[in-house]
């Protein structure tokens, strides 16, 4: 035999070879899915950091930029190469897309500008000067504003038009204006809402009391007059309550910034409007971090607002961390203990065979069938006859007969539920005969044997099957548009 063929085949049956591509391989995956995640942190992390202004001069005659060729600032946010289609100009050149803010006045936040319609320095490259004492501003409408303070006006009458002391007043008014919006949404979510609750419960108990008594007999009622000195009272409350949120409403709306755009124009700024503010050309890079943090906290924290499009993730993030967990509380015992029955008790039959097959046939049915089940299930026909049962003097006003956490949580259940049992049958047979046989000969029942051995080594494969339920779960949005 020659010798090159000796050492393949003495190679071969070890498999050496295999290892090498399977470990090449994962190697790759593993490394691609770092890249990947680099680069959704990159880009995302990016939009948190303070970046510069720089003043853009445009050239003599051209349309380009928010104006129509007008000066302008913002920061650049992409620079890009982009191919000419005109037979004389052929090639490529670089385009900027810059972000200019000012949505109200812009019509659009960002703005696209050809590198040959900027100025250029001695070298020919674009020419881009940090803009001196720009401010940004955060608001709760129409997104960033660009430009420089020029003077603030507060509901006193008191005008501030000095730059250190403009700058001071700024940051201070700010501060003001978002503990008033703090203190009367806390008036208006917590304790009106709480006057209302009580007043909504006064109101059923006086429904309730007239359909008892009668109308006629329920008028000179103790017990109805008793509740409308109540109702009264709690109405006295709501209307001094309402009059000092509404205060600190009209408050914040008096107070306003004064603010020059870089294309010239000015435009006042209620600071009702205005989250925070920072000068980002003036900022030391400990000054950037730090601001850095604070809005990834922000992001992470705050409710959104400007329909979605701005503000934080915090609602989404706890109602899918309540949603998951209640799906989870639901659908792990019932996955379990079907998949326990199916596969060490019930007889393996036709019956088990087609329930099998049904089970692995709901795992890949769309999302959006169960989430019309769910709507047409648990909302109208269990959530409907609950209200009927238990909250009549409530309607038609509905307690358990509209969407909830609870029903898209029961539906998400539903969906997931295929995926715990398959998960779990596998890992129930995984375990060895052997196992079973031993426990059985040493005088366990088969509920003992089941749970002292089977359950604690099948243990892994069910909790992957609850993560993979849970993953699915967590991950789908068509059931919770409906339910």
């Amino acid at each position: 035999m020659p010798k090159s063929q000796h050492s393949f085949t003495s190679i071969r049956p070890k498999g050496e070879a295999l290892v090498w591509f399977t470990g090449m391989g994962l190697s790759v995956g593993i490394l691609l899915i770092i890249g990947l995640l680099g680069i959704i942190l990159k880009n995302g992390l990016s939009m948190f950091w303070p970046d510069t202004i720089y003043e853009v001069q445009l050239v003599e005659g051209s349309t380009a930029g928010p104006r129509n060729g007008q000066n302008f600032a913002g920061a650049i946010a992409l620079e890009r190469h982009k191919r000419l289609q005109e037979a004389t100009n052929a090639g490529l050149t670089s385009e900027f897309q810059f972000f200019a803010g000012n949505k109200d006045a812009y019509g659009q936040m960002y703005h696209y500008v050809d590198a040959d319609q900027i100025v250029t320095d001695a070298t020919g490259e674009p020419l881009f000067t940090p803009a001196s004492g720009i401010l940004q501003l955060e608001r709760i409408e129409f997104g960033d504003a660009l430009g420089f303070p020029l003077e603030i006006q507060l509901a006193d009458g008191t005008t501030i038009t000095e730059p250190e002391a403009l700058k001071a007043a700024l940051f201070k008014t700010i501060e003001e204006s978002n503990e008033r919006l703090e203190t009367y949404t806390k008036i208006e979510k917590k304790q009106i809402g709480r006057i209302n609750s009580k007043m909504e419960s006064i109101r059923l108990e006086q429904r309730a009391l007239r359909e008892e008594l009668g109308e006629a007999a329920a008028e000179t009622s103790p017990q109805i007059q008793e509740l409308n000195e109540q109702q009264a009272a709690l109405q006295a409350q709501y209307t001094e309550l309402a009059a000092e949120a509404r205060e600190l409403r009209e408050r914040r709306h008096q107070d306003s910034l004064l603010l020059r755009l870089a294309t010239g124009e000015e435009r006042r700024i209620s600071f009702e409007n205005i989250t925070q503010a920072h000068f980002p050309n003036e900022m030391s890079l400990p000054g950037k971090v730090g601001f850095f943090l604070k809005q990834i906290w922000r992001f992470m924290s705050e409710a959104p607002r400007e329909a979605n499009t701005e503000g934080g993730i915090f609602p989404a993030i706890f109602g899918t961390f309540v949603m998951t967990l209640l799906m989870s509380l639901a659908v792990m015992p019932f996955g379990v203990v079907a998949a326990i029955y199916l596969r060490e008790y019930a007889t393996q039959g036709v019956i088990v065979r087609a329930v099998r097959i049904s089970v692995n046939n709901l795992a890949g049915v769309p999302s959006i069938v169960y989430g019309v089940f769910g709507l047409g299930f648990f909302v109208y026909v269990l959530g409907g006859s609950i209200d009927e049962l238990f909250f009549s003097h409530k309607l038609p006003t509905a307690t358990f007969g509209t969407g909830g956490v609870l029903w898209a949580s029961l539906t998400l259940a539903l969906m997931t539920v295929p995926v715990v049992i398959v998960a779990t049958e596998e890992a129930l047979s995984a375990v060895p005969r052997g196992m079973r046989e031993a426990a059985l000969a040493c005088g366990a029942s088969k509920w003992q044997a089941i749970q002292r051995i089977v359950l604690p080594a099948s243990a892994p494969g069910i909790l992957t099957g609850l993560i993979l339920a849970m993953t699915r779960g967590a991950g789908e949005v068509a059931p919770l548009m409906l339910v």
